[in-house]
């Protein structure tokens, strides 16, 4: 009990940073709005405006916290079974109509977002790409060539990072979720959520 007690106190107070990165905010922010257009052309985006201005109220209640970066987050319901949610660079974010169906309560809603908030807050998409397209990513970041590729979206994708299922910038490792979870569960409790839900 006293080793479990210690290693919840020491999560409590562990400062999560953002990893090693190429991308500047601005450049998240970037990639965000052009992988969220991307991303509208393949999904079915609910029109109910009372079920989107509630996620709409949930996320901007979590994403007003001041870990959550200070992002320009904008919340999306996604006609989709699968008890899912997901946050693109910059703070596009999409929550499936499995999740809010299968949500016992608002909190566990918000638990789900609050994770995704902290994948974007601690950059993980844009770190994933960082370290996958080392070599050439600086010079394509710095290039005025962005442009005439597409933009970053276009750039990534000459490197062979794409959006879509199995894209890095929506993988991460245990220790990426690790830290969204647990920088989630600061936001939600700040939010005044239940963060056990």
């Amino acid at each position: 009990v006293l080793l479990t007690l210690c290693g919840l106190g020491w999560a409590q107070q562990r400062e999560l940073k953002p990893g090693w990165n190429l991308f500047s905010k601005d450049q998240d922010i970037q990639l965000g709005k052009e992988a969220k257009a991307q991303i509208e052309k393949e999904v079915v985006v609910v029109k109910d405006a009372a079920l989107s201005e509630y996620v709409r109220s949930i996320g901007q209640k979590l994403a007003s916290q001041p870990q959550a970066g200070g992002y320009p987050y904008s919340f999306d319901v996604v006609h989709d079974d699968s008890i899912n949610a997901f946050a693109l660079p910059g703070g596009p974010t999409f929550v499936h109509t499995g999740l809010i169906a299968a949500a016992e309560n608002e909190a566990q809603l918000a638990g789900v977002m609050a994770h995704e908030i902290a994948h974007v807050a601690l950059r993980h998409g844009t770190n994933q790409a960082s370290k996958a397209g080392l070599m050439q990513l600086p010079v394509m970041l710095g290039s005025a060539m962005l442009g005439k590729r597409g933009g970053l979206l276009g750039a990534l994708g000459e490197l062979g990072i794409g959006l879509g299922a199995n894209s890095l910038l929506l993988k991460y490792s245990r220790n990426a979720e690790r830290d969204a979870d647990l920088l989630g569960t600061r936001m939600m409790a700040q939010a005044g959520y239940n963060p056990v839900e």
